[in-house]
């Protein structure tokens, strides 16, 4: 376990931290996902903005997660990466 994933772990028995952080998960998930996806296309940030006609400085706002794409963005720039991109609700635990 790295030093990181041993703070997180330690962070997140503080019940008030894990609140927030699970309630930004699915971003978290959306952002890794995308960062994921571009790298298996094996394309850098400028190679996908060429390709999508994205801004080179938008893509990298979206994957350090200070932009917030439409699903039209996330649809261009799953085209540019040869990628469908595809959406899955999935059931809440229980309480």
């Amino acid at each position: 376990m790295s030093r990181f994933d041993a703070y997180r772990e330690r962070k997140l028995q503080d019940p008030e931290f894990k609140r927030e952080y699970d309630a930004l998960e699915s971003e978290y998930a959306i952002i890794q996902a995308m960062i994921d996806a571009r790298k298996q296309s094996g394309l850098t940030q400028k190679e996908l903005a060429e390709r999508t006609g994205i801004d080179q400085a938008d893509i990298s706002k979206l994957e350090n997660g200070t932009g917030n794409p439409s699903l039209k963005t996330m649809r261009r720039l799953a085209d540019g990466m040869g990628m469908r991109l595809r959406l899955v609700f999935e059931p809440v635990g229980t309480k």
